[in-house]
Parts: C-alpha cells; structure tokens; sequence
C-alpha cells in the first residue's frame, strides 16, 4: 500500500473512531472497524508502515479478547499512534526543542506573553461556556492562539506553534459560524491551553537551566482538535516558509559596539534594575503629592497670612514637588530604537520568507515613552509590520512591471507632535485597494451596497474583527486578525490609528499616542457646578459665539458656523444632565476639538485654564460611563471628570444625521 493511501485511510479512520460508542455494549459497533484494520495490517509495508501492521494487529486483538471491553478511545488512541508511526517513519515524535543557540531575552518574553494569553484564554473560554453566543469571548481566545502561534513560530518551537494552529482553526471555523461552540469544543479548548501551559513551563525551566522532560504529545488530544477541524483536517503547518525567521531569536537585543571590561563594570555599577511596579507606586505617590501641595497652597487659611516667609516656604515646596513628579516619570521613560531594531531583523527575515526584497528605514530612534506604552506597542508594531510585508510591499517582479524599483521600502518613525508621540508605519506597496475593501465589507454585510462612504471611512473598515481581503491563510498573516489586535491596543493605550492610502504608491499608518499613561495636559472647563477636563492634544482654539455663529439644520441638529464651515455642537449640559449657568450661547464659550481629521465643539460655561493633571481610574461603579475617560483631582482639590472627545464626536455626528 502506498504511504499516500494508507494517510488517507488512517485520516479516515481517525474521524470515525471519534465518534465511535462508548461502554461494554459497543462490541457489534466497533466490529465494523475490523475490515479496515484487517486491510491496513495486510497490505501496508515498508519500514515505518512495519510498526503501523504491528500496532494494527495489536488492535484486532484486542477487539477478540472477551476480557475487558474494547472502547472507542482505545481505537483512537491506537489510530494516533499509527499516524504517528508513518508520520516520524517508524522513530517518536520529535520533542519540543529549546535550542541554547536561541536567545535567552526572547524565549523570557515568549513565556511571559504566552502566560498572560493562556490565563485570558481560560477566563474568556469559561465565559463563552456560559454564553456560546459572546462573539467578543471568542474572537479574545482566538487572537490568544494566534498570537501564541505566530511567537512559538518565530522561535522554531513548531510542536507549540503547530498545536496552537490546529485550534486556531477550529475557532475560527466558530468564528464563521460552521461550528458550534458546545461543551465537547470547550474541552478540547481548554486541554490544548493546558498542554501549551506544559510547554511553556518546560521552556521557561530550560530557559533557568533546571532539568525538564518535554511534555509527551497527546495523540488523543490532537484527534480530538481534527475531528473538530473537520473540513481544514488536512491543512498541516508547514514550517518551511517560516525557516527563515529562525535568526528573528537576535532581534537587536545584543548591542553590536564591542565594549571594554572596565566600561561594562562602570555601567553595571550605576544601574539598578527595579520592578515596574515599585515604579508605579512611585509615580502614584508623587502625583499624590503634588495634589497634596496644591490642597495647602490654596488653603484659604494660608492665603489669609502676610507672611513672607511661609510665601517663599510653600514656592520651594511647591518647586521640588513638581521635581520630584518630573523626575518619577522620566524614570519610566525608554527610548523607542530597540522596538525598531526588533523589527528591523524580523522585516529582513520575512522579506526573505516572502520572496521580497525590502530596505527598512528608522527615524526619531531616541524618541522616549512610557515603558509601559513600549512593551504594550511591540505586538501591534509586529503585526502591522508583518501585513506591510506581506500584503503592502508587491514582488520585486510586480515592482518592476509598476516601474519601481525592485526593493521594497519600509519606514519606522517616531516623533512629537502636539504633545503626543506619532509613530509612523509607512511603505511603497500597492497601497490600499478601496474597492476590495468596499466590496468584502458588503459581503460580510458591514455596510450596504449603496453606502456613500469616504475613503477614511472605508479604510477604517479593516479594523472590523476577522476582516481580511488576503486569498489565502498563511503563516504571516491572512486570518483578519492583525488590524483588530492593533485597534485594541492602541486604543487600551489611550491613542488612535489614522490612516492614509495612495493606490500604487504606497499606505502609512499613524499611531498617535500619549507621552505617558499617568499624566494628561487639560483645558479644565466649567458647566454649571461641575468641572470638566478636554484632552489638550484634541482642542484646536477657543470662541464666543456670536448671534449669527448658531445654526439649526432642519430643525434636527445645531451646529456652529466657523470660517465658512458648519461644525456640530454638543452643549455638555445636556449630555450630563447639569443646570448651566446660562443656555445662552452668547454668554458661553465654544471649545473647537478635532479628533480623526474632523472637528466638532463642545458648548460649556467658561474656561478655568490649563493644568497637567494625574489620571484617576473610575472605579467600577462609573467605569465605561459614555463620554468620560477618566478623572482628576484638581488643584483646589475638586474632582474633575475627563472627556472622552472621541465618542462626544460620535454623538454629535448622530445628532447631525437624524
């Protein structure tokens, strides 16, 4: 028998022996399986098929005995080892390998990571127990899989990478509704997240030089999982597209400038590491204290003394306060070149993968963030990475035919712009294709056929979860899922993405995002009693509206007449439901905010002014109120609460339409 028929008739019989009857009454079900074993145990041959007549054998025995029963798991597990046999020809499986060669800095990160996915996984999995139809509780454990596929794939780890494909298909068989989502799915989901926890402790045990056994494969498991798979059963992993990421493990974690044993010592000596959290608390504290000194120096008991002395006392305090918070948040503070370099040797590797050849660029590498903001960025900046290379960058063949050159090229951009850091991804690709992305967004029924949409608009379609125009799935990218996982995260970052897009010349992609996660430059406004914070980087200027400034479209919407544009207004009282000092827009001021490219303005009593303030998490009492992002402790100690611009933008969009 071929090796090639004798796949297909174990792949057969793997399918059938899933759904074979349990207990002592299934002799005369099982019995039906005795011809196909008989065939394969007498006409297989070669060396590994050997082992598969043997293993066979033993089956059919078995099945004779009268001794114990002979169940539907027996036969299952002895149809895995038969694939196992003619798979590994005759040898085992070959273990999980943790190569010394690999860097020790990524397979850390690597553990890290895919221990906090496989922890969401659990969490959202017994959730969609509960509730099949949560859509948001899946597609969470499907970008869990994913991503722990494509980390194990950069670090040659194919036993984790090919187990977390062959669930990732099958979740994502649920995401197209041709699965459901029942208890025997939810099983099978939470074993394979068991075996990948195995894995990554024998990694992370490896990694420390303790003595670890891999974890023995579950045949049964992996049966299980193509059973479910059903119809994309026989799409195997193949790692050989991805054999030339194996130096993505050097991904300039290594400072190449050789450096002297005297100066290595003299760096050692004057740096500390220290947990980032002792640093949050740091930051909290100082924040706490600069609030704290803002409560006495405006203390109207102080404000009443002449004393010249205390006045020059509470400046110096007043002085090494605002030091002291400086200094706690530059602490937290890296600059953003070594998350460039990391792409730079993923970019080469994958042009290589991807039969392109691409030049990357980097620019503004001394650009300094939130530590917290670099770590969280590094997966979204893969992902848009891996699609500019994969979907943007055209062959160098095609490139020719276009009359570029034949290398592709790739730019990394980090700058300051109105107080927040833009990072820019920008490439010479083929750029965006308008009407394909029109077209699969009527087909998945996100839009309808006679939409009028702008070209933002339909750019921003890309980020729907499970949206993707590629033909076909790879090992880089094609699922729909990169854009979604980019959105969550630069959103969770408290930023937004803009996107710009010239057909045959290329796609950037702007992440705009804020200096720190901890502190927020505001315009605080007033709206009757209470006090409100507008995001500084959103306000563009300020206004009393005059008598012919006001306009109401169609008896529906009002908006405000600036420069020959009409712009929608949201009077804030309304939207909280406060009494304003006055409803007269003359006596109130118009505060003109942009967010996106597109402008609207917020109506309010007055302004106070400026101040940079500590952001204030809600609670989960108030936590996801619509229009507010967070809140502040003022200097006068009052609470203020801050605006979320964007969805008041929404709101005021709304309006304007109905």
């Amino acid at each position: 028998m071929a090796s090639g028929e004798l796949r297909q008739q174990l792949d057969d019989l793997a399918l059938r022996a899933v759904v074979a009857p349990e207990g002592a009454a299934n002799q005369e079900a099982l019995a039906e399986f005795r011809p196909a074993l008989e065939r394969i145990r007498e006409q297989a041959n070669g060396e590994a098929a050997a082992d598969v007549a043997v293993i066979a054998g033993d089956l059919l025995a078995s099945m004779r005995e009268g001794g114990s029963p002979f169940s539907g798991e027996s036969l299952q597990s002895g149809v895995a080892a038969m694939q196992a046999a003619i798979e590994n020809g005759g040898s085992p499986a070959p273990a999980l390998d943790v190569s010394p060669a690999q860097d020790p800095e990524l397979l850390a990160d690597f553990v890290t990571e895919s221990r906090e996915h496989l922890s969401q996984i659990e969490t959202q999995v017994l959730g969609l127990e509960r509730d099949p139809d949560d859509s948001e509780a899946l597609n969470a454990v499907f970008r869990g899989f994913h991503t722990i596929k494509g980390l194990s794939g950069f670090l040659e780890l194919w036993d984790v990478q090919k187990l977390a494909h062959q669930v990732e298909t099958v979740l994502d068989r649920a995401r197209n509704r041709q699965l459901t989502v029942n208890s025997s799915a939810i099983d099978v989901i939470l074993e394979s997240a068991d075996m990948l926890h195995r894995w990554v402790d024998h990694v992370d045990a490896t990694l420390h030089g303790a003595a670890s056994t891999p974890p023995e494969a579950d045949d049964l498991l992996l049966l299980r999982i193509s059973a479910l798979a059903q119809e994309e059963a026989s799409a195997a992993v193949d790692p050989r597209p991805l054999a030339a990421l194996a130096a993505a493990v050097e991904t300039g974690a290594v400072d190449p400038t050789p450096v002297s044993p005297i100066e290595k010592r003299r760096r050692e000596s004057t740096t500390v590491k220290v947990d980032t959290a002792k640093l949050d608390y740091l930051v909290d504290m100082a924040g706490e204290m600069v609030i704290a000194e803002s409560l006495v120096r405006h203390d109207p008991d102080l404000g009443a003394s002449k004393s010249q002395r205390l006045q020059r006392n509470l400046a110096q305090l007043t002085r090494i306060t605002s030091e002291l918070q400086k200094t706690a948040m530059v602490m937290r503070l890296i600059p953003i070149g070594p998350l460039f370099r990391r792409m730079a040797r993923l970019v080469r590797d994958l042009s290589r993968a991807c039969g392109k050849t691409v030049e990357m660029e980097t620019r503004g590498d001394e650009i300094e963030l939130d530590r917290t903001i670099v770590e969280e960025l590094a997966d979204p900046l893969m992902h848009m990475v891996r699609n500019a290379l994969d979907h943007g960058i055209e062959t160098p063949e095609e490139r020719v035919r276009a009359g570029k050159s034949p290398q592709g090229r790739l730019m990394l951009r980090a700058m300051h712009h109105a107080g927040q850091v833009v990072i820019e991804i920008a490439d010479d690709g083929g750029g965006l294709d308008r009407e394909k992305i029109r077209q699969k967004a009527i087909q998945k029924a996100l839009i309808g056929p006679g939409d009028s949409l702008s070209d933002s608009e339909i750019y921003n379609l890309i980020f729907n979860p499970g949206f993707s125009t590629a033909a076909q799935v790879t090992n880089v990218s094609g699922r729909g899922v990169g854009m979604d996982v980019v959105r969550k995260h630069i959103e969770k970052l408290r930023g937004r993405i803009e996107i710009r897009s010239t057909a045959r010349q290329g796609t950037t992609f702007l992440l705009k995002l804020p200096l720190t996660l901890a502190i927020i430059d505001g315009l605080v406004v007033s709206v009757g009693a209470e006090r409100y914070i507008v995001p500084l980087f959103a306000v563009r200027e300020m206004f009393r509206p005059l008598q012919d400034t006001m306009w109401t479209i169609q008896d529906r919407a009002e908006m405000a007449l600036l420069r020959d544009s009409l712009l929608p207004v949201v009077r804030l009282y309304r939207r909280f439901g406060i009494v304003p000092r006055t409803e007269d827009p003359r006596q109130s001021v118009l505060v003109v905010a942009e967010v996106e490219g597109r402008r609207f303005c917020l109506l309010v009593d007055d302004l106070i002014g400026k101040q940079e303030v500590m952001i204030k998490a809600l609670g989960e009492t108030f936590k996801g109120v619509p229009g507010i992002a967070g809140g502040a402790i003022l200097g006068d100690g009052r609470v203020g609460l801050i605006l979320d611009v964007e969805h008041l933008l929404r709101e005021g969009q709304v309006e304007a339409t109905h």
